[in-house]
């Protein structure tokens, strides 16, 4: 096949993919979102690559984000939401975080292929993408040529997408009052 061949299958997968997501946890997570003081995003791996691009867009909606692990985040509380991106739902470190944020009060919105993982049961949003993994392996997820869990990180991250415009829809933003946030020491 040539990149044109696999880059069809792969929007046909990413299609199926979010299609998939109920439009009422997507609106319960842009709820959890939206009314958090503060949103601290957590995810390892490509996943956590995908959950930092969200903290920046967040960040570029004026909404206080912060990404769990580096020098500068300060400590979750009550008012604040925790929003993890795992495929399995059971990466240790992000159960600790999750076990932390219940802990203190704080919400917990999920983003994962598991919606029976640990820290599935301690979120108050979880949103399935039903994309197929080596960590997870949940009966009915769609199938993918894409190695490993590339189809559910690409997922995640335009659902986060999608969630940001909903966002910026509620709040009567566009690309240019955002773009008043974005770096300018490049």
């Amino acid at each position: 096949m040539n990149n044109r061949e696999y880059g069809k299958i792969i929007v046909q997968e990413l299609n199926q993919t979010l299609q998939a997501i109920n439009p009422d946890d997507a609106e319960a997570f842009a709820d959890c979102v939206d009314q958090a003081k503060e949103v601290f995003c957590a995810g390892a791996g490509r996943s956590g690559f995908q959950v930092r691009g969200f903290a920046m867009r967040l960040m570029h909606m004026g909404i206080a984000s912060y990404v769990v692990g580096e020098t500068c985040t300060p400590n979750i509380t009550k008012d604040g939401v925790l929003v993890i991106c795992s495929g399995s739902g059971e990466t240790k470190s992000l159960v600790n975080h999750a076990t932390k944020a219940r802990e203190v009060g704080a919400k917990v919105a999920l983003i994962t292929i598991n919606t029976e993982s640990s820290i599935a049961k301690m979120a108050d949003v979880v949103v399935e993408i039903p994309a197929v993994s080596p960590k997870s392996a949940v009966q009915g997820a769609i199938t993918s040529i894409q190695p490993m869990g590339s189809l559910f990180e690409q997922s995640e991250g335009l659902f986060m997408d999608t969630v940001i415009m909903m966002l910026m829809e509620r709040r009567g933003m566009d690309s240019d009052t955002m773009f008043g946030r974005h770096a300018n020491m490049e």
